[in-house]
């Protein structure tokens, strides 16, 4: 038998002013998102920004329906509508915050599995990492590439 270990690096800022400019638009992108959060059972308001190749940002929010589970995360409402409307362009970079009450959480909100694996497929379309960041009120998490939070990823079809 051999143990493993898994490391996980990120960056942790304590502002949005921290970032470099580029990761601050999109922060700010998926802060406003969260504006178009359709959230009436979680009052959990989620947005996304995911920047393509050539620059552009494209946002979603989560949406949610009575009959469970039929809505959506917000990372995945902006990735699916990144790639119909942008088959060709990369994602390089994606970015979610969380609101309760139209406040910032504050620690950063963090996608679930299901998300992550989106992200991962995405990354692996392309071939190029995609940076995620996760922004709160007091700290906001900068991880290169998907497989920072998803470590061992589905990828064996």
């Amino acid at each position: 038998m051999t143990v493993k270990e898994i490391k996980i690096a990120y960056a942790e800022y304590g502002s949005l002013e921290q970032l470099e400019p580029q990761d601050r638009e999109l922060a700010k992108a998926a802060i406003e998102a969260t504006k178009s959060s359709y959230a009436p059972y979680s009052h959990f308001n989620v947005g996304a920004a995911v920047r393509l190749e050539g620059g552009e940002i494209v946002c979603g929010s989560n949406q949610e329906n009575a009959a469970f589970p039929s809505g959506l995360c917000a990372e995945r409402t902006a990735m699916f509508y990144a790639n119909a409307a942008n088959p060709e362009k990369a994602m390089l970079s994606i970015a979610l915050a969380g609101c309760q009450n139209g406040i910032l959480c504050e620690t950063p909100a963090t996608p679930c599995g299901a998300c992550r694996q989106v992200m991962a497929q995405y990354q692996t379309k392309s071939g190029k990492d995609m940076s995620v960041l996760m922004v709160g009120r007091e700290k906001i998490w900068k991880f290169d590439r998907v497989d920072d939070i998803l470590p061992l990823i589905f990828d064996s079809i």
